[in-house]
């Protein structure tokens, strides 16, 4: 797992200013054999699933910020680890003993508050210490390879949840309806121009000093500021194919009453041959993926994941070079001399 966002406290103010130093993870001892570090890391998605962690400063650093410039590789087993599992959006679902009203029946994820509670540190697991010169070039350099690759796994969940929007129009025989097919045909337009800019930033890459491909920092930018956006309207336009009912359903429970089941069931069912539990569940899923449980790794995460949208505008803003375009424009309507015409 990669570690980055720190607590941060007070937002109007540098590590070093905050009134409790904790609010960055920094290093609050230093010995032979290692170092002792105190924070918190916000949003680690996956952070129970994964063996190792790599630990990086939340963002540029002065001089006089040493100790939070800290690089460090640590097993998620380390004395002094704590780990604080997130709330999701219908997450209890999970404990009711049903199989449809999860909506998405065999995966789930989670988000944790990573806490590092005096955690030891040896030398040979230290990639920085101090060197706040690096902290902007490591920040810059990992946000940029998380939202590159925001450019394929929003995309196949946004794979999926066309998937299912097209599944509740047929099970519900809408989808020879031409507003349905133009919803999903701009569905698709959305997600596969995340996936080429995912693409472009990747092919666009080049190879460093130290033989190790670096991608088109402009470009993965461009892709996560898609990314900020596209989903949600792929959301939203999957709801409006849905119809109300993914949200105003009764639950599993009603629907195998003894008594009120066989009438909910009856006022749920669409088409004869489509049985209401295929209905049921599609509509779960759906629900799942834009406002339940799952909804916090494809929307909030579309959204906040490698940076908020103002962190790739600010780098969008270093990266493209406005005077060369300004030129160009300048060139063509004659504001200044073109060398490039010789006639």
């Amino acid at each position: 797992d990669g570690c980055m966002p720190d607590a941060r406290g007070d937002r109007s103010k540098s590590p070093a200013q905050q009134p409790d130093p904790d609010a960055y993870l920094h290093v609050v001892e230093r010995r032979e054999d290692g170092l002792v570090v105190r924070g918190c890391k916000l949003h680690q998605t996956g952070m129970i699933n994964s063996h190792e962690i790599l630990v990086m400063p939340n963002n540029s650093l002065k001089e006089d910020e040493k100790d939070w410039a800290v690089c460090f590789a640590v097993p998620v087993d380390a004395p002094g680890m704590i780990y604080v599992y997130g709330r999701q959006a219908s997450d209890t679902r999970k404990l009711e003993g049903g199989k449809v009203d999860i909506g998405n029946i065999h995966f789930g994820g989670q988000e944790v508050m990573t806490i590092f509670n005096n955690v030891f540190v040896p030398w040979e697991r230290v990639f920085m210490d101090g060197e706040t010169d690096f902290s902007t070039m490591v920040v810059e350099r990992f946000a940029g390879y998380h939202r590159q690759s925001y450019g394929g796994c929003k995309v196949g969940v946004g794979d999926t949840l066309i998937g299912a929007a097209k599944a509740i129009a047929d099970y519900q025989g809408a989808s020879k309806a031409s507003h349905i097919k133009d919803k999903l045909v701009e569905m698709c337009h959305l997600n596969e121009t995340l996936y080429g800019c995912g693409i472009a930033c990747s092919a666009e890459g080049r190879k460093t000093a130290a033989g190790n491909y670096l991608i088109d920092q402009l470009l993965a930018n461009i892709c996560k500021q898609n990314v900020t956006r596209f989903p949600y309207e792929i959301a939203r336009l999957a709801q409006d194919i849905a119809g109300g009912y993914f949200v105003t359903m009764p639950s599993e429970k009603d629907f195998n009453n003894p008594d009120i089941g066989p009438l909910v069931k009856k006022y749920s069912t669409t088409q004869n041959d489509v049985p209401v539990e295929h209905r049921q569940r599609m509509a779960r899923l759906i629900e799942n993926l834009t406002q339940g449980a799952a909804a916090v790794g494809y929307l909030t995460e579309s959204m906040h994941g490698a940076g908020s949208p103002q962190a790739q505008r600010i780098m969008i803003t270093r990266l493209v070079d406005m005077e060369h375009r300004k030129e160009l424009a300048e060139n063509l309507c004659g504001v200044r001399e073109n060398p490039d015409i010789d006639w």
